[in-house]
């Protein structure tokens, strides 16, 4: 059994919280947009394994380290994890073939900012979009998940939601 920690669309931004709510995973994974190798290089801290992609914001470092698509097996599960992949039914450009060939159980993606986890029957695959976890961007709420990996299955997910503390500004 394992417990993945995913998160996507850093931004250069890190949340102590991450290292909190990470501290007990298996793995980390990162979905692209990091912005900065020094989230990468915290992440490894955490974690005994760090798997991520660059995405389109991120620099010819990140590049040079890290590649658009990582296809992976771990605990049994088959893994597709990329930037900008889209979701069931609206799919990015090459996605739908790359799925179609590689039959991952999971595809995990970020660039929309958009926490999602829903099926895809189609490919018989499970999608997981973790959202943003960093600032840059117009999501109101910041997000990280966290999911269990036993025996060739998801077995849970957990939406972990990053919100800022309150300012104590006065009203008017």
């Amino acid at each position: 059994m394992k417990r993945i920690g995913i998160l996507s669309d850093t931004h250069s931004y890190w949340d102590d919280r991450y290292a909190k709510y990470f501290e007990h995973c298996d793995e980390i994974w990162h979905a692209g947009d990091i912005g900065d190798e020094a989230i990468i290089d915290r992440l490894e801290t955490i974690a005994p394994v760090v798997r991520a992609v660059y995405g389109n914001i991120d620099g010819a470092n990140l590049r040079r380290r890290l590649r658009p698509m990582e296809i992976f097996t771990t605990d049994g599960v088959k893994v597709v994890l990329t930037h900008i992949g889209g979701y069931p039914g609206h799919y990015a450009p090459g996605i739908r073939s790359r799925l179609d060939i590689s039959m991952p159980q999971l595809f995990v993606d970020g660039h929309s900012h958009i926490l999602k986890i829903m099926p895809d029957r189609e490919f018989n695959l499970l999608h997981i979009n973790p959202g943003a976890a960093g600032k840059q961007g117009w999501q109101t709420v910041r997000t990280l998940v966290i999911i269990t990996i036993d025996a060739g299955a998801v077995k849970d997910a957990e939406v972990i939601e990053l919100a800022d503390p309150p300012t104590n500004k006065p009203r008017k």
